[in-house]
């Protein structure tokens, strides 16, 4: 399967679906304190793309090997590193939690997010996996521009994650997204710079580095086909955009209203 190069109109679909995904979270956030169910927070979710006119990408979702997944969204929570089913557990104050949100427009765009929720009161520890795992995806991002390789990307992100004592995820990676929901390019987050393909305008792929507290292995768990955890137990965390490289730069597409602050090193969202 070859890279698809985005033309104008492609772009535009990527755009909207884009930011309709990150507006999906915005609707949810108000609503994730203590007490609420990942299954409530999937109704939510599901309540605003009806509302938008868009579709969850990963209701039903069967890639070679798994069982469908049966919710609208993913909600990985505290040492779950990816691919959460959301159920009838209430959250606790000191859980933090990634939510995964990919819509489907009616023009057959994909747009692809995941942001970091605190709950309650978090541990300094949770609180600081959380900001560095934030802050190494845009470190990522900045490394994207025409002729950059996506092993520059990797190389950043695991350079930083390592010399804040955290361990990258190698199983999972970020993709290209489109038309489809995995595009190639995988979008590995380490590597070595130089190296892989070369990044040309109109790609569109998700950065979305998921580091650990502790080591880097990780293990399926309880007999579902997708809940993956930390095998030490130590805590996860996970942020994802999906980015389109300009002539000049990047764009981060999955930006809306309620998006969290850039970090103080990012001037822009797009270059």
């Amino acid at each position: 399967m070859s890279i698809t190069i985005k033309d104008a109109e492609g772009i535009a679909g990527m755009r909207e679906a884009c930011r309709l995904a990150s507006e999906v979270l915005d609707y949810i956030a108000p609503h994730i304190q203590p007490g609420i169910t990942t299954n409530e927070i999937d109704r939510l979710a599901a309540e605003c793309m009806a509302q938008q006119g868009t579709i969850s990408a990963t209701i039903g979702y069967q890639p070679p090997g798994y069982p469908p997944y049966p919710k609208s969204l993913c909600t990985s929570i505290n040492h779950v590193v990816c691919h959460g089913i959301p159920n009838d557990k209430p959250l606790k104050k000191g859980d933090i939690m990634n939510v995964d949100v990919t819509v489907i427009t009616k023009d057959g765009w994909y747009g692809d997010n995941s942001r970091m929720y605190l709950i309650g009161d978090v541990s300094i520890a949770a609180k600081r996996l959380c900001s560095l795992t934030f802050d190494a995806m845009w470190i990522g991002i900045q490394r994207v521009k025409p002729g950059a390789r996506l092993g520059d990307i990797g190389h950043a992100i695991q350079k930083y994650a390592e010399h804040h004592g955290l361990s990258v995820v190698r199983e999972f990676c970020g993709h290209g997204i489109g038309q489809k929901f995995h595009e190639e390019p995988q979008v590995l987050h380490y590597g070595y710079p130089g190296t892989l393909d070369e990044l040309l305008p109109g790609m569109t792929f998700t950065i979305e580095p998921m580091l650990n507290a502790g080591r880097r292995e990780v293990k399926e768990f309880g007999n579902d086909g997708w809940t993956i955890v930390t095998k030490d137990r130590s805590l996860s965390a996970q942020w994802e955009h999906t980015v389109l490289v300009t002539e000049t730069g990047y764009e981060v597409l999955t930006l809306s209203a309620g998006s969290p602050p850039l970090p103080g090193f990012v001037t822009a969202t797009k270059t």
